[in-house]
């Protein structure tokens, strides 16, 4: 009686391949691949498996991720600058009558005794400081994307983490999306022959201006919102979703979706960072008003002589005589001496079939195997081990985009990089090493998480 039950599980796992197969586009022998390696569904954790978990920056984002978060823990504790945004979070995580500990400082969320899990969703200025904190007090972190504000956070932020031996998971989802993982695997083993050009495609930023200051509204601590920036009068533009376009607290699309992208690039190169960039700006800033470039070209060359291209477009046909098909203004494509992979979100293609449907052999190199990134991070919370996007590479590929924006803070000449020692060579060094770290108003340096 063995035999008929197992062709009927065979068929049925074929069938359910041919399935996962046509809804996603991905490759049979990759969804077979795939299904064939995952690990058998565990029971869910009893109670007592469950970590408490803490929001600090309880925007949008931050809440976004706390609620796929909360499949696997319980949030505890919120915090923000924002009395509006702290009760918004409050009010979301209230479960059983249970309603989180509301906080405006986040140093004191770190000394909770049932705050487990830091879940970081402030903008990206805030980022490595409160993440430092949470590693410094024993807590696990999964950080927002791009992991830091400037390189020297960086290398500051990975040297804590491997000294408290802290769990450090970067929201860097694409690296648990099956068709980003297998674009990457095919460039790694050679599919498209050698490769000349990736090409990375980004939404523009926006361009407007002057703005106006006005009152600080009730509820908004904009002292401590600001932090280590320089203190300026409150410009509604300045705060919240729109933080990103000012150099500031961010680096504009080259650091947002950038820090997507741009991480998946790297990934298929498979070096730790460029050894040249160069670029230019396409449209300055409007005086007073957003400083981050919003149009730009970037090249940077790897050793080996790869060339990575970022284009900021507005045009959703971005490359010629291929569409993306989903209306995005963004993806990566791929070129090798055998043809080229385009991938995005929801779509993966390729000059030839051929090149995704052909089977990789047994003996390929593969990549890290996500298909949930909170899971993976929770996975890793338990075991100790480091997550698919663990806190070199959030902080390697933040460090990438770092390097656009100050080539074009230099007026967009070429500048040498040693990816080793991190650190400018050459002509320019001096004033590109400059923008390695950058000055942090006190108190709001790291003696504020000290």
């Amino acid at each position: 009686m063995r035999r008929p039950r197992l062709s009927i599980s065979r068929r049925t796992f074929v069938q359910r391949c041919a399935t996962l197969a046509a809804a996603t586009g991905l490759p049979h022998w990759f969804v077979e691949r795939e299904l064939s390696a995952a690990e058998p569904r565990r029971s869910p954790p009893g109670p007592n498996d469950r970590p408490g978990i803490a929001l600090v920056g309880c925007g949008g984002m931050g809440r976004g991720d706390t609620q796929n978060a909360s499949r696997f823990g319980d949030v505890v504790a919120v915090c923000d600058v924002d009395e509006g945004h702290v009760e918004a979070a409050a009010k979301q995580f209230t479960r059983d009558g249970k309603t989180p500990a509301r906080s405006r400082d986040f140093r004191r969320v770190m000394e909770q005794k049932d705050v487990h899990v830091v879940i970081t969703g402030t903008p990206d200025h805030w980022h490595t400081l409160v993440n430092l904190a949470a590693v410094q007090a024993g807590k696990d972190v999964y950080g927002e994307k791009p992991l830091t504000l400037t390189i020297d956070e960086g290398r500051r932020l990975v040297r804590a983490v491997r000294t408290h031996r802290a769990v450090l998971q970067t929201g860097s989802q694409q690296r648990s999306d099956n068709r980003f993982r297998l674009a990457c695997e095919l460039v790694r083993n050679g599919r498209l022959g050698r490769l000349q050009q990736v090409t990375v495609f980004l939404p523009a930023g926006l361009r407007a201006g002057p703005f106006p200051t006005a009152p600080v509204p009730a509820g908004l601590d904009w002292d401590t919102y600001l932090g280590q920036a320089p203190k300026v009068e409150y410009v509604k533009e300045r705060c919240h979703t729109t933080f990103r376009y000012w150099l500031d607290y961010s680096g504009g699309t080259l650091t947002d979706w950038g820090a997507h992208h741009n991480d998946i690039a790297r990934w298929a190169i498979g070096q730790d960072g460029p050894v040249a960039v160069e670029g230019q700006a396409l449209a300055e800033p409007v005086p007073g008003g957003y400083t981050a470039i919003s149009e730009y070209e970037i090249t940077f060359t790897w050793t080996g002589g790869v060339r990575h291209v970022v284009k900021s477009t507005r045009d959703d046909n971005i490359f010629g005589g291929v569409v993306n098909k989903n209306g995005q203004r963004n993806g990566l494509r791929f070129e090798g001496t055998n043809g080229w992979l385009w991938v995005t979100r929801g779509d993966i293609e390729a000059s030839d079939d051929a090149l995704l449907t052909t089977p990789l052999p047994a003996d390929a190199v593969r990549l890290p195997s996500s298909s949930d990134h909170m899971a993976n991070f929770f996975a890793c919370v338990r075991s100790r081990q480091d997550p698919v996007a663990h806190v070199e590479i959030g902080h390697r590929s933040a460090s990438v985009c770092h390097l656009a924006v100050i080539a074009l803070r230099l007026g967009g000449r070429r500048l040498e990089w040693d990816p080793t020692q991190e650190q400018f060579i050459g002509d320019g060094a001096a004033a590109a090493n400059a923008h390695v770290a950058r000055e942090m108003r006190k108190p709001y340096d790291y003696d504020f998480v000290r």
